[in-house]
């Protein structure tokens, strides 16, 4: 007789004997990828290998189970997933023995900080066979409580979400309740389509649906009431700790979300009628004209958090959408301080090299370059405090002013009442400076400026948006800057990216995979003494695996042969190697993977977002370079 899949591989867990009984997958696959597994470093699934492979999609897996309604332990189908370790699964199900109060294992996983609830509900919904609902993004019918009341879906925990012809969709915390289910098909009917969400979603949007029905009843949100909303937003937005708010006109709601260490994450909800009175009020707290809907604008706040204890310097944006207007408050004097010079994350010898060869010479132009958001502001301000000092004039010109210094003039750029960024610059030289800051090169104007006054022996610092150190000096070749001009006043230019650190609390040590070490242009022994890792996701981090942001630096010092090379109108290339060659460049992807070898940030992120331009010394070379 014939065994079964799940009998011929008993090591291939629950889900991949499905595949295969569906004709998705063949026993030699996987059978083969049972050996794959066997000799991998790293602890991955089959089902990841399985995927990695190319023998299936996620789509596939996720189709069979939910066609299937796999009947196998929800710990094991959280192992088998890849969404946590079979020893935190032995844990959990070791607590729950032990414990008297009798919690089912999924709030006991999320309770302890073993699953986020969120990936635990898209198991369920694997599992259980039911389509998973995330309420925060819906705004609920009010019509569909005339049938229900807000305290029997309370009760029995479960909530109605549309209606599509006689069909209820409603969302059950747990489905296979034979009570809840009985109850809701008799106020409801016999054909509803049963979701699974959170109980706390649940609760909340019960919750928000009551609130929106009284205030129907009573007229739309008075003023007091949105002012309560926006500064709870703004010190939610300090709690957090993060760098931009984003408030979005959807079609149905108001999404609010808040970029954290540069990645992008919902915070909340609104309900769609109270969005002319959140623009209007933050039009008023930011100057702008409350009348005008159809231009975009720009605005400045100066928020006072009672909550936190001191002002909130923000810029504001109003967008014009086919929803109505998008608001981003960029948060400036945030929290943090200025960075020391020795605190902004360069290793101990390009700093060294940094501060003796570009900020210790008298005149010249030091350039901090890189995309939006990657940190060039605050290396300014780092470099601009460790200038400042009793014997030297510094004075700025920035839009906007982002951290106030005593003892510097700082001038912030305001078109509405004349002062420009040309207008300024104009008189910037009158002023008696020794040094000179420029928030950003954005024009052959500015650069021009930059170079002029470097000339006339001040010195010069300011920043520009391009991909790397090398693409300063290209950039401004384009700005038809003349060559002998870029090599007699540049001092250096200082590349950089923000990557996200990993999380202490829940790092492990982490062993690349042949394709992550042949993406990295290394062979395996090559990266001998180096400690990977990479967080699992816990409370601390919000089951990100990461928590802060850490910069990553390339550092380019106009040496002779490098100026040389610039007025020999050498390419990049031949300019790159030169100075890898006499001046110690360390590029972007090579400073990202030492950091990433000594434990500090992730590999994929390395991968993901640093430019790879050509192959990496060796790590000990690097080391050595870098003096770590």
């Amino acid at each position: 007789m014939q065994k079964n899949p799940e009998e011929l591989f008993p090591q291939a867990g629950a889900i991949a004997p499905l595949l295969v009984k569906e004709s998705l997958l063949t026993k030699d696959q996987l059978s083969y990828a049972i050996r794959v597994r066997s000799k991998l470093a790293s602890k991955k699934t089959i089902i990841d290998i399985i995927q990695e492979l190319g023998y299936v999609t996620g789509d596939q897996v996720r189709d069979t189970l939910r066609k299937n309604r796999v009947a196998i332990r929800m710990g094991d189908l959280l192992v088998e997933l890849g969404y946590m370790r079979e020893s935190d699964l032995q844990a959990a199900l070791n607590l729950q023995k032990e414990g008297a109060s009798g919690m089912k294992l999924g709030d006991l996983l999320v309770a302890h900080g073993f699953i986020d609830e969120r990936k635990l509900l898209e198991v369920l919904a694997y599992q259980l066979g039911f389509p998973q609902v995330e309420l925060e993004f819906r705004k609920l019918d009010k019509k569909l409580f005339t049938k229900a009341s807000f305290q029997t879906c309370r009760d029995l925990l479960f909530v109605p979400v549309e209606k599509t012809g006689d069909v209820f969709t409603i969302a059950f915390a747990d489905p296979l309740d034979k009570k809840s289910r009985e109850i809701a098909e008799s106020i409801f009917g016999k054909n509803i389509s049963p979701a699974i969400t959170s109980k706390l979603e649940i609760l909340e949007a019960l919750t928000n649906a009551e609130k929106n029905a009284l205030h129907t009843e009573k007229g739309v949100a008075d003023e007091n009431t949105v002012i309560g909303i926006i500064n709870t937003l703004f010190d939610d937005a300090i709690t957090e700790n993060a760098s931009d708010i984003h408030i979005e006109p959807m079609k149905d709601r108001i999404r609010i979300r808040l970029r954290r260490d540069g990645v992008m994450m919902q915070h909340r909800d609104l309900p769609l009628e109270l969005a002319p009175q959140i623009s209007s009020r933050i039009k008023v707290m930011a100057q702008a004209d409350i009348a005008e809907k159809r231009r975009h604008q720009d605005g400045r706040i100066l928020f006072e958090s009672r909550k936190h204890g001191f002002n909130l310097d923000m810029r504001v944006s109003f967008y014009i959408t086919i929803f109505g207007e998008k608001i981003v408050l960029r948060l400036l004097n945030k929290k943090g301080s200025i960075l020391e010079i020795n605190d902004i994350g360069m290793a101990p010898r390009m700093l060294e090299h940094f501060i003796y060869d570009a900020l210790d010479t008298p005149t010249g132009v030091m350039i901090v370059t890189g995309p939006t958001g990657s940190g060039k502001t605050s290396t300014l301000y780092s470099c601009v405090k460790y200038l400042n000092n009793i014997n030297t004039s510094i004075i700025t010109a920035e839009d906007p002013v982002e951290f106030v210094i005593d003892g510097i003039s700082q001038c912030s750029i305001n078109p509405k009442i004349g002062v420009t960024f040309e207008e300024t610059l104009r008189h910037i030289v009158r002023q008696d400076p020794d040094i000179i800051v420029l928030g950003e090169i954005r024009d052959t104007f500015s650069a021009e400026t930059a170079i002029q006054a470097a000339l006339t022996g001040h010195k010069v610092l300011t920043t520009f948006h391009t991909e790397d150190s090398i693409g300063g000096l290209i950039r401004l070749m384009n700005m038809e800057i003349e060559a002998f001009l870029i090599s007699s006043t540049v001092v250096c230019v200082v590349a950089q990216r923000l990557l996200r650190l990993v999380c202490n609390h829940c790092a492990e040590p982490y062993v690349p995979t042949p394709l992550e070490i042949s993406r990295l242009g290394y062979m395996a022994p090559e990266l001998a003494g180096a400690e990977f890792r990479e967080g699992k996701g816990c409370k601390e981090c919000r089951f990100t695996g990461f928590k802060g942001r850490t910069a990553i630096f390339e550092l380019l010092v106009l040496n002779e042969p490098v100026k040389e090379a610039i007025l020999g109108d050498k390419s990049s290339a031949e300019i790159r190697r030169l100075s890898m060659e006499t001046s110690g460049l360390v590029t972007l992807f090579e400073d990202g993977l030492v950091k990433a070898a000594r434990g500090l940030i992730s590999i994929h992120e390395v991968l993901r977002d640093l430019p790879r331009i050509s192959k990496p010394r060796p790590l000990h070379e690097l080391k050595r370079i870098l003096g770590i």
